[in-house]
């Protein structure tokens, strides 16, 4: 599509194989950030190979935006139902471009409450910076699984981070929907040389301003 800005895709996989190697409860893993994590469930295996994605877009890639996406959590499609992803981030600009991205293109897009001062010492552990999974399944375990990704960058990272849960929206019974691909083109598709893509893009300049947003859904609000 033209893509006019330095773009990386890295694709952190992982499989859930029984082996002599296999990850077992109470392991402790040295993480590509360093950080170390004790294994406390063994189903949360994606967020360790995520963890070390990002990580590795950090401090190798020198990347000034980190955007990950996963089927990470079956507490997503509870949080946020199956039509809607569920978006976690630590830049309240991308959470919006997000949710309007998706409205334009169709991959429907719902943020998760962000706010690692009170949700990440669910993952606190005694031998180690972290465990891998929550203390307490009923306190947003969709939020905290993207809070332990974000939390192998750093907290205090100064670029803008995005996590996109997308568990539900990603299947309609057996079948594959091919959610994600749309809404990655019009995310970005202000820095593409596309003219459709700079047209539904909310973050292209060719958008409307927050303000003129704000003006329009003022009116759109009068005349309901």
């Amino acid at each position: 599509q033209g893509f006019k800005d330095n773009l990386h895709a890295v694709f952190c996989l992982a499989e859930n194989a029984v082996g002599p190697r296999a990850t077992r409860p109470d392991d402790i893993h040295v993480l590509y950030s360093g950080k170390t994590v004790e294994i406390n469930n063994t189903d949360a295996e994606g967020r360790l190979v995520l963890a070390d994605g990002v990580a590795y877009a950090c401090k190798d890639l020198g990347a000034d935006i980190i955007l990950d996406m996963a089927t990470l959590t079956g507490a997503q499609g509870i949080a946020t139902g199956k039509y809607h992803a569920a978006v976690l981030t630590n830049n309240e600009e991308w959470e919006k471009a997000c949710v309007k991205a998706g409205r334009n293109c169709g991959d429907l897009v719902h943020p998760l409450v962000y706010c690692p001062e009170l949700h990440f010492s669910e993952f606190t552990s005694a031998v180690a910076d972290m465990k891998n999974s929550v203390a307490d399944r009923d306190n947003t375990p969709s939020s905290c699984a993207g809070l332990f990704i974000a939390s192998h960058i750093g907290f205090d990272w100064p670029g803008v981070w995005v996590h996109i849960d997308i568990a539900a929206p990603v299947h309609a019974g057996e079948r594959a929907t091919g959610y994600g691909v749309a809404l990655l083109l019009s995310l970005f598709g202000g820095a593409s040389e596309d003219p459709l893509l700079n047209m539904v893009s909310p973050l292209g300049c060719n958008g409307d301003s927050p303000a003129e947003d704000m003006e329009r859904d003022s009116k759109r609000r009068r005349l309901v």
